[in-house]
């Protein structure tokens, strides 16, 4: 009997410590900006080369901005959009080739459809390998 209660209370701390750091992620996560934005997207291809895209948009996270911009194709993720394709070239699994995405020069730890964008943001998206 007494292993029960310790594997309640355990059970049942484990449930406190859940909520609240669910509840400190949604008070602390980045906000998205609503209404008309200006945001730069930087693609550097696999042989290197780059180009720079300046996009206006009503949109408020980069997934939703790079699929209505037509700059990036994927598939839906446990994540959200996983990007597979940016301005026509497309990453190969056998080559172990991804698209990293940064923000002014910083990766982003978050997907492309749960990245907020807001007026003026620059993003990079770089052909990696792994």
């Amino acid at each position: 009997m007494r292993g029960n209660k310790k594997t309640l209370f355990a059970v049942a701390a484990l449930a406190v410590v859940a909520a609240l750091m669910l509840g400190l992620w949604q008070f602390t996560r980045p906000q998205a900006q609503a209404g008309d934005k200006t945001v730069v997207v930087e693609v550097t291809h696999g042989d290197g080369s780059s180009k720079k895209f300046t996009c206006h948009t009503d949109a408020e996270y980069l997934g939703q901005l790079l699929l209505a911009e037509k700059l990036a194709e994927g598939e839906d993720g446990a994540y959200g959009l996983f990007i597979t394709t940016v301005d026509g070239e497309t990453a190969q699994d056998s080559l172990r080739q991804w698209w990293c995405v940064t923000k002014g020069g910083e990766r982003v730890d978050t997907g492309a459809d749960t990245t907020p964008i807001a007026d003026g943001d620059r993003f990079e998206l770089t052909m990696s390998t792994y």
